[in-house]
Order: structure tokens, then C-alpha cells, then sequence
């Protein structure tokens, strides 16, 4: 079964798996992951809940790290321009990226009742919203795609609710 923010799954497993990526990728192209950086990816990644900067900035502070709002956004700015977190626009939160290897747009499921985020495999969606722009002389520059729904969990949960009324 395919690991999913819906599927029960190690969560170690993601947090672990994404740093240790960061850290390649960062290494590769020359650019510094610094321990602040480091650690607002490791929050960002601590659950598929996306989280905003001020939930990071008070996080860092009771860890003892700078508790300045632009020691957050400058960490925010560094992790997203390499692609190892999106923005999620509508909820003003950010999620870990699946896919940092190769630059693309976000695209992404949220339940509105677990909170949680997954991005979707997006060069389908990427390729038809290109294709429809273009019919219509238009280039994109940049988008986000947020679906909002219900998980699979929570409507189990929310049957099992039902039924036992």
C-alpha cells in the first residue's frame, strides 16, 4: 500500500527520510543548511499537518533558538526557494515536499477534519493546466492546488459515529 499524510504509517520514517534528503540535495548544489534551518524542516515535517511560522517561531524559541520573526521567514524562504517545503496559500502553512529533487508546482488534498496534507503526483494536473492556458495565450508563472475534502480515516471514523447512534 502506497504511505500516504491518510495512511497509518512510521512517521519517524518521514521525518528521518526528509532530512537526511534536504541534507544531500542542500550538500549537492552548495547551499548551507544551517541547525535553524534544519530544525524548522524537521518541525515542518513532524506531522503532514501543515504548520504556520508562528507555531515554528514559538517552537524554536522554547528550544533556545533565535525567536525573531525573521530567523523563522528567512529559514521558510531558504527551505522553500530549494524546493524541500510549499506554501500552502489558502491556510498560510507550510508542508514538507515529497518530491524536492525536481522543481514543480504544489498540489494537495486536505482533510478538513484530521488537518492533514498530502501532495499529489502533479505532472498530469501540471500538464493540463498548461495545456488549457495556453488555449487561451496565457502563461503560467506559478500555482498551488488545494483540494479540500475528507480523508478516507475520517469518514471511517465518521460512519462508525453514525452507526452508533
Amino acid at each position: 500500500m502506497l504511505t500516504t499524510a491518510f495512511s497509518p504509517h512510521d512517521h519517524s520514517h518521514c521525518i528521518t527520510t526528509a532530512i537526511n534528503h534536504a541534507q544531500d540535495l542542500c550538500a549537492d548544489r552548495s547551499v548551507r543548511l544551517t541547525p535553524v534551518r534544519q530544525r524548522v524542516l524537521e518541525l515542518v515535517w513532524h506531522s503532514h499537518q501543515p504548520i504556520g511560522a508562528y507555531e515554528l517561531l514559538a517552537s524554536l524559541a522554547k528550544e533556545g533558538f533565535n525567536s525573531a520573526p525573521p530567523t523563522v521567514y528567512r529559514a521558510l524562504e531558504f527551505l522553500s526557494e530549494q524546493g524541500l517545503l510549499h506554501k500552502l496559500e489558502s491556510i498560510n502553512a507550510y508542508v514538507g515536499c515529497c518530491n524536492p529533487d525536481t522543481p514543480h508546482q504544489g498540489h494537495f488534498l486536505l482533510c478538513q477534519a484530521c488537518n492533514q496534507a498530502q501532495e499529489l503526483d502533479s505532472q498530469y494536473i501540471t500538464l493540463a493546466l498548461k495545456h488549457s492556458a495556453e488555449q487561451h495565450g496565457f502563461e503560467i508563472q506559478s500555482h498551488t492546488i488545494e483540494i479540500v475534502g475528507t480523508c478516507q480515516g475520517c469518514l471511517d471514523k465518521s460512519k462508525a459515529v453514525e452507526y452508533k447512534i
